[in-house]
């Protein structure tokens, strides 16, 4: 696939993954919507069903949709690394016009919000306790659970007796989503589960320059390097772990 190629096809799965995710946050948070108050089950099952349709759409990619995957995919021989700053720039790119969709969906909510300045959370993580070294480690947990899965996950194969065995793969991207709806509901309570460079850095970079809202915070950027650094060290530790356990089989 042509560099060109990749960089779309990133760029509009990523796009749509965080317009849908950063959209779930902004239903729970802002008043005035339909969606007010519905609560962390409300917003995990939007993420992960935000994964499916971004997916979808980028399927010709690969789907990605994240750094972290791409570099895991890349360190376990499944992508070129020459293709892989073709993968980053679609989806940093992407992650960015997603939430400007998303803002621009909910502009009335925002400018009616009591409390603007409360509403970085709506775009990008943050930790309940902050502590530098336990919310690295937590996103390098969540990050390591999702790539182990998809690079360990059973796929198609031909059975002993001629049956095709299918694995996971009969799950298509339906399979992946049921996986962040697992790690957002076990372990997206420290952090917020970026799982996702960017997932977090694209939303922040266009709510701190793009976004008009009015007396918003700041994007806290003393914190925004750990939901980078984290799911790449996850993503790397998992696609470690793969070639491990390939080399023993």
């Amino acid at each position: 696939m042509s560099a060109g190629a990749i960089i779309v096809w990133e760029l509009l799965g990523t796009a749509a993954l965080i317009l849908l995710g950063n959209g779930v946050v902004a239903n729970h948070v802002l008043r005035k919507t339909n969606g007010n108050n519905g609560g962390m089950l409300f917003i995990n099952f939007g993420w992960a069903f935000a994964v499916f349709t971004g997916a979808s759409i980028a399927a010709p990619s690969g789907a990605h949709l994240n750094p972290a995957v791409t570099l895991g995919l890349a360190i376990a021989d499944k992508t070129p690394w020459a293709d892989v700053p073709f993968y980053f720039i679609g989806q940093f790119a992407g992650a960015i016009i997603g939430a400007m969709l998303c803002w621009a969906t909910y502009k009335l909510q925002f400018d009616d919000h009591p409390e603007p300045e409360n509403t970085l959370g709506i775009f990008s993580t943050g930790p309940q306790i902050p502590n530098t070294v336990w919310n690295l480690v937590t996103e390098v947990i969540g990050t390591f659970v999702l790539v182990a899965w998809i690079l360990l996950s059973p796929t198609y194969a031909a059975g002993d007796s001629g049956t095709p065995n299918f694995g996971n793969s009969a799950l298509g991207y339906a399979g992946v989503s049921f996986v962040v709806l697992v790690i957002g509901t076990s372990l997206g309570g420290p952090t917020g589960y970026a799982i996702n460079p960017a997932r977090d850095l694209g939303p922040r970079i266009a709510y701190a320059f793009l976004m008009p809202i009015r007396n918003k915070a700041n994007a806290n950027w003393g914190y925004s390097w750990i939901p980078v650094v984290g799911p790449l060290v996850g993503g790397a530790l998992a696609a470690l772990l793969y070639l491990v356990v390939h080399n023993l089989t």
